[in-house]
């Protein structure tokens, strides 16, 4: 009976001692406030506590699927947007005046690709090779460049993302008086901030109650100039700004994985890495249910097994959890790389799985001629659309005349430097495009053929691919009990922002997860995605290596924590 509720207490302790840090940071009348949460440790239950009763509150990340998932958890108390959907929010309520002197709103239309179409110009007509991106990121102060990229910015009449923060930063700079007012805004992630992105919070700062939220541990995006440097400093004592804060209690994962999660973290300090790494607690959570799932799912399982052989590894471990389980559960698949994961999901389809959906977007680095053809279909004079066209229609030497042509001072629009059988190739593509669309249109089977070679695709690939998932979806193959099993499939940055009960990390070896080419030379990314891809299981993580050889992130783990599958 004692122990009944000694173990009551225990949990009420846990429930009181999470909520005081959730009250803590509600009672503090601070206008700047930042919190410190590792994975799991329920940032959106507090950005709720937060914005509950206000009125107008905006909530800001970098991710679309995080802005997705967010706009759901926060529907109807906050508005939430990536920096560049709020940039693009912000110029639409700026005022212009036309030839009238009216004020008129600013429309403002968005292309992902934008900042690569201007590089491709800086190289033919500058001979420069002109990362802008990296510019717009880091506030340099190249005027050369950024009045170059904002000429042919006027011209294709489009932002990029980049350029439209670095747009509205340079706007409230000097306009303060424009600042948008909220009652609360709220900052996610915000250890992927870049020095661009970090300017604008700073400006939102200076007129609205601040909460900023992230976690040093799990920053991933270096690879657009963001820093982890930015979250230390305003945590820091030295900053005098922003008062600070941490939610320790991790209650999406079992103890074993939050455990393991602290062995790396040391191990990496051990190592030399994480010097600068704010130093905060990452604890279990305790609860009656997640301590059972805890008891169940003692250990790390690490198993190896050579490429071709992981889907069948993780077929094999999913129908030895669904006899555990006997009923439903979901599964995330991380793979270091695009190739890997889509590979792996391939290989399951052929092994009867009905029920797998990839996280990570499609993201092709190539600009193609479809790309164009897509904004000439929304206006057929987009000096954009003409322009990406244009690479694929002419040779070298027309397309550098006339992207010259385009420089000059007073520039005609591009449908009037091109010639009429230029034109009437495009209009035939555009007109199928449009059939393809219409159901009542009827296609010329000629000009589709012609469409698919010049926008190069395979037609002959598509349709196989589309009648081997046909195949697979009809013919019952594998274990009837797991053929609905919802499966996810995600890189690293991916991941991000995902959960599953079973998390399997493949191809878990130096050769991926240390990029390094010495991998005796770790790096904080390397430490920081690993961190990222452990805590996204909340009952069970599988390791699989696809080499002999033990990866050095095992060593890192206290092997009584891991479970060897022979």
């Amino acid at each position: 009976m004692n122990e009944e509720i000694n173990t009551e207490d225990k949990y009420n302790k846990a429930i009181s001692d999470r909520q005081s840090h959730v009250n803590e940071i509600l009672n503090n009348q601070s206008n700047k406030k930042i919190v410190v949460a590792g994975p799991g440790t329920g940032k959106t239950f507090l950005f709720k506590e937060v914005l509950k009763g206000k009125n107008k509150t905006l909530t800001l990340t970098f991710v679309n699927a995080l802005v997705e998932d967010l706009s759901l958890e926060l529907c109807g108390i906050s508005d939430v947007k990536t920096l560049h959907g709020f940039a693009r929010g912000a110029f639409g309520t700026v005022k212009k005046k036309d030839a009238k002197g009216k004020d008129i709103k600013c429309g403002v239309k968005i292309s992902p690709i934008l900042s690569r179409i201007i590089k491709e110009d800086a190289k033919i007509l500058l001979s420069k090779d002109i990362d802008f991106d990296y510019i717009f990121q880091n506030l340099e102060d190249k005027k050369e460049e950024i009045e170059f990229y904002k000429r042919r910015k006027g011209y294709y009449d489009y932002y990029g993302y980049s350029d439209i923060v670095y747009a509205i930063v340079k706007y409230f700079e000097k306009e303060k008086d424009k600042i948008p007012s909220y009652d609360q805004v709220v900052v996610d992630e915000f250890q992927d901030f870049n020095k661009l992105e970090v300017a604008l919070i700073e400006l939102l700062s200076e007129k609205n109650p601040i909460l900023l939220a992230g976690d040093d541990d799990q920053a991933l995006y270096d690879f657009k100039s963001a820093s982890a440097e930015y979250i230390r400093m305003r945590y820091s004592e030295e900053n005098k700004d922003y008062t600070s804060f941490t939610l320790p209690y991790c209650s999406r994962c079992t103890r074993i994985i939050v455990e393991a999660t602290n062995d790396i973290i040391s191990s990496a300090i051990k190592n030399g890495n994480l010097k600068d790494r704010i130093n905060k607690s990452y604890q279990y959570f305790e609860d009656i249910n997640k301590d059972k799932e805890s008891d169940k799912y003692p250990k790390i399982i690490y198993g190896q097994a050579f490429p071709k052989q992981i889907p069948w590894f993780i077929k094999e471990r999913i129908e030895e959890i669904a006899e555990q389980e006997k009923k439903n559960f979901d599964v995330l698949i991380i793979s270091p790389t695009k190739v890997q994961s889509r590979l792996i999901v391939e290989a399951l389809k052929t092994k009867g799985f009905k029920n797998i959906v990839t996280a990570d977007k499609k993201e092709n680095t190539d600009i193609c001629m479809l790309d164009g053809l897509k904004l000439l279909l929304d206006d057929g004079k987009s000096n954009l659309g003409w322009r990406i066209v244009a690479k694929f229609l002419f040779n070298n030497q027309d397309f550098t005349t006339l992207l010259n042509e385009t420089n000059k001072d007073n520039p005609k629009n591009i449908t009037e430097l091109v010639n009429k059988k230029i034109k009437k190739e495009v209009n035939e593509m555009l007109k199928t495009l449009k059939a393809l669309e219409d159901d009542k249109i009827k296609i010329d089977e000629e000009n589709f053929s012609s469409l698919l070679r010049k926008i190069k695709m395979d037609p002959y690939k598509i349709v196989r691919n589309i009648l081997k998932d046909k195949i697979n979806s009809e013919i019952n193959i594998g274990n009837p009990g797991i053929r609905k099993i919802p499966i996810k499939t995600a890189t690293i940055q991916g991941s991000k922002g995902l959960s599953a009960e079973y998390v399997f990390i493949t191809h878990f070896d130096d050769q991926y997860f240390i990029k390094n080419k010495d991998k005796n030379i770790i790096s904080d990314q390397d430490i920081c995605n690993f961190i990222v891809a452990m805590t996204r299981a909340r009952k069970k993580v599988i390791l699989v290596s696809s080499n002999k050889k033990d990866p050095t992130f095992l060593g890192w783990i206290n092997q009584d924590r891991v479970e060897r599958l022979s």
